[in-house]
């Protein structure tokens, strides 16, 4: 696995991927239009979304309870209540503010099992990451100008996939198999996948059976179900391609 990005560099990643998405809203001739990567999502909701989960996150990190998410009536209305972009751009500050007032080793709710990833301030971050980058590119290719995630993002994206999203989902539900993603600027990843999970970077004990090429963009677009299955170069058993993909239905 490739190291992560020390902590105030991922806030600051949230932070510009957050604006990638505010310029291509603020770019957009309509605010209606669909967005190919959320089906049933237009631009306004990609927009809104994003903002909602940034405001409910700087109150997890703020709440500082790794007991579980913040009651019902501490949450408030998460809901814009004034100019769209104006509203999201402060959300954005909202969740740098508390992540950086917090630091990394901060205890925290999160959604995933605990071997998946820490209860930390730190993991919610790295996350966040991702959350903002994916969505800034679905924003884009709304638009009709799907831009690549920078690479700094789609490294640890990969990684970041492999053990806190596949490693929330449970048992694999087909044959076990050991996957490669190697990527074209030069890390590779292997997970094993059997009935106790998604195993990154398991112990070495046999040749991978599926092996996905491409960009560390195209490997956490494709990962998130946003290219199809012939964006990346896929050596060994295709199907086994198929069923990560489908298996791996993450928002």
């Amino acid at each position: 696995m490739t190291p992560t990005p020390p902590f105030p560099g991922l806030v600051t990643l949230v932070e510009e991927r957050s604006a990638a998405l505010r310029e291509a809203a603020a770019s957009a001739p309509d605010m209606a239009a669909p967005v190919p990567g959320c089906p049933d999502w237009s631009l306004r909701d990609l927009v809104a979304h994003l903002g909602e989960v940034q405001r409910f996150w700087a109150l997890v990190v703020t709440e500082a309870d790794p007991s579980g998410p913040p009651p019902r009536d501490r949450k408030g209305s998460t809901f814009p209540q004034s100019d769209l972009l104006e509203w999201f751009g402060e959300s954005t500050r909202m969740l740098s503010a508390a992540l950086r007032a917090a630091g990394p080793d901060a205890p925290c709710w999160a959604w995933w099992p605990a071997d998946a990833a820490t209860y930390t301030a730190g993991a919610v971050a790295r996350h966040q990451v991702q959350e903002a980058a994916v969505h800034a590119y679905d924003a884009w290719e709304a638009l009709g100008k799907p831009e690549p995630l920078p690479a700094a993002v789609a490294v640890d994206g990969v990684s970041e996939f492999l053990s806190t999203c596949l490693g929330s989902l449970g048992a694999w539900p087909h044959r076990p198999a050991r996957v490669q993603f190697q990527a074209i600027e030069g890390p590779s990843w292997i997970v094993d996948l059997s009935p106790a999970g998604a195993t990154p970077d398991p112990a070495a004990s046999g040749d991978p059976v599926t092996r996905i090429h491409g960009t560390a963009s195209d490997l956490v677009l494709f990962l998130y179900r946003r290219l199809p299955l012939d964006a990346v170069r896929i050596d060994g058993d295709h199907e086994v391609a198929a069923q990560l993909r489908k298996w791996s239905l993450i928002d």
